[in-house]
């Protein structure tokens, strides 16, 4: 008898879905932590103001990319720190991108972004293209790291480790 026939069928039902979600976390984190960069997808972003911003408007700079909903308790815990790091590190050539997930209601991010004075650009993914093509994203929040050529060097799932990140933007900073 396997582990999860020893289980009632509830937990054995659980187990296999912690068990998925643990594969499939495994496998992000190995895509993150590989040594090959990947090119950033190619992507229009809609800002709160109207214009627009593609991925190729981020070469030349090191730019965090940040998939969110105001709904997300951390998301909403991590911004302190995600403009404390865009603060220390814009006059480098750094740049962030909030971007709110496709179920975000408009005026809750434009509230949101006005009322806590968010200095970087904040997109709406309105229709959830921004979302699938950057690796269907679909936990928030969800964090890439791009480097001046455009690449993907990182990928977060949940609140990064603001110290290493920090370590990370310098060495990016950094390269030609």
């Amino acid at each position: 008898m396997n582990t999860f026939q020893k289980l009632n069928p509830v937990s054995a039902s659980v187990c296999r879905i912690v068990l998925a979600s643990a594969l499939a976390l495994g496998s992000l984190a190995a895509l993150s932590g590989c040594g090959g960069a990947q090119a950033a997808p190619e992507s229009t972003f809609v800002l709160l103001n109207g214009s627009k911003q593609t991925t190729a408007d981020m070469k030349g700079k090191v730019t965090l990319v940040n998939f969110w909903a105001t709904s997300c308790v951390t998301c909403v815990a991590e911004m302190p720190q995600l403009v404390a790091t865009y603060d220390k590190y814009k006059a480098r050539g750094y740049d962030t991108l909030a971007v709110a997930m496709s179920y975000d209601p408009p005026s809750y991010v434009v509230n949101y972004a006005e009322t806590r004075q968010l200095p970087f650009k904040v997109a709406i993914d309105n229709t959830g293209a921004v979302a699938k093509a950057w690796g269907d994203v679909q936990l928030t929040p969800t964090t890439y790291i791009v480097n001046k050529r455009g690449e993907i060097v990182k990928r977060y799932v949940g609140e990064p480790d603001f110290a290493d990140l920090h370590k990370l933007i310098e060495k990016l900073l950094a390269e030609t």
